[in-house]
């Protein structure tokens, strides 16, 4: 039965760098092929706070952030016929790609200039409802809870888009550099995959978690793994890493960089870090077909997000405790009933 809409929602918006703030917005209607999704649980990702402190230079403000958002579908447009009313879904990341460049028609949705961006481009998941093109909103299965599968739907994808791009050989050696949302459950999906896998990372906390998931050692970020590396994942935005992981690297490895945003990279010396075959990648957003890719690996290796709670009303004090490490796993926002 089709729920009775409010005209206006509790949201909150970033307006200025470093400034999160509690408002009331008019709940947004959806587009002819937009869905309109009731918010029950949405991830609180680094990019979030990389908005909110103004590292991505704004594509809209005020907006509301978020882009890892559970919910369910409450009104529908038009063109919206994929998913009905009473669906629920996840709404992620890439919003929207024009599906005519010659990135989009080979495949390379993610490398489109006209991409737009929940929670960048339009406004997110740290609301209570929110639209999505319903082309690129994902079903997401009974088993999994509104709270455990937010941080699957851009941490999870993302860092499955990584590993790929690490090429890690099977049964191969893998460092991740840094522990949070997103490391944690790629950690799981290689060694769902029979890796070996090293972390590395500033959190005692996380180097705990990483042991009791099934690392073979979980060390400090800037150590040195026990065996040289065949590929690498660095998910800390830390350009100081780059040099330290690609040095840990065997002949052949290659470093992924996941983030949307580094720090500075320091320079590299050639025989030190990329001779012998050593190659370096970045990691731009994420295909559709990765993301289908992803949530059914994940269904299949039983990947299980670490979550930490927080009522939707303590968004600000989530995004704190990110920025100053306090998050073990990854930070979910959940909603009232």
């Amino acid at each position: 039965m089709k729920e009775d809409i409010p005209r206006a929602m509790r949201a909150w918006v970033v307006r200025a760098p470093g400034q999160l703030d509690a408002v009331e917005l008019p709940v947004p209607r959806p587009a002819p092929d937009e869905l309109l999704v009731r918010v029950r649980a949405c991830g609180v990702c680094r990019t979030d706070l990389h908005v909110r402190d103004g590292d991505l230079a704004p594509h809209r403000s005020p907006v509301v952030p978020g882009h890892e958002a559970v919910g369910v579908v409450v009104a529908a447009g038009s063109q919206a016929g994929i998913h009905p009313v009473g669906t629920r879904v996840g709404v992620p990341w890439l919003r929207r790609t024009c599906g005519t460049c010659r990135y989009c028609l080979r495949g390379d949705e993610n490398l489109c200039p006209a991409s737009e961006y929940t929670g960048w481009d339009a406004d997110g998941g740290y609301a209570e409802y929110l639209t999505v093109p319903a082309s690129y909103a994902y079903p997401l299965p009974a088993a999994l809870s509104d709270v455990h599968a937010a941080p699957l739907l851009c941490a999870g994808i993302i860092g499955h888009r990584a590993l790929r791009r690490a090429e890690l050989p099977p049964g191969g050696r893998l460092g991740i550099y840094g522990f949070g949302g997103s490391a944690h459950l790629t950690a799981q999906t290689a060694l769902g995959g029979g890796a070996v896998v090293h972390v590395l990372t500033r959190s005692a906390a996380a180097r705990a978690l990483a042991l009791r998931l099934g690392a073979a050692s979980a060390g400090d970020a800037y150590g040195t793994p026990p065996e040289p590396l065949d590929a690498a994942i660095l998910f800390a935005p830390v350009g100081d890493l780059v040099p330290v992981a690609l040095e840990a690297l065997d002949a052949g490895g290659t470093l992924s960089v996941a983030g949307i945003h580094l720090s500075t990279v320091p320079a590299l010396d050639y025989h030190r870090h990329l001779f012998r075959e050593r190659t370096l990648r970045s990691v731009t957003a994420n295909t559709r077909d990765d993301g289908r890719r992803f949530l059914a690996l994940a269904a299949d290796l039983r990947v299980t997000a670490t979550v930490t709670l927080y009522p939707f009303d303590r968004a600000a004090d989530a995004l704190d405790d990110l920025a100053a490490d306090r998050v073990n796993g990854a930070a979910v926002l959940r909603f009232p009933a």
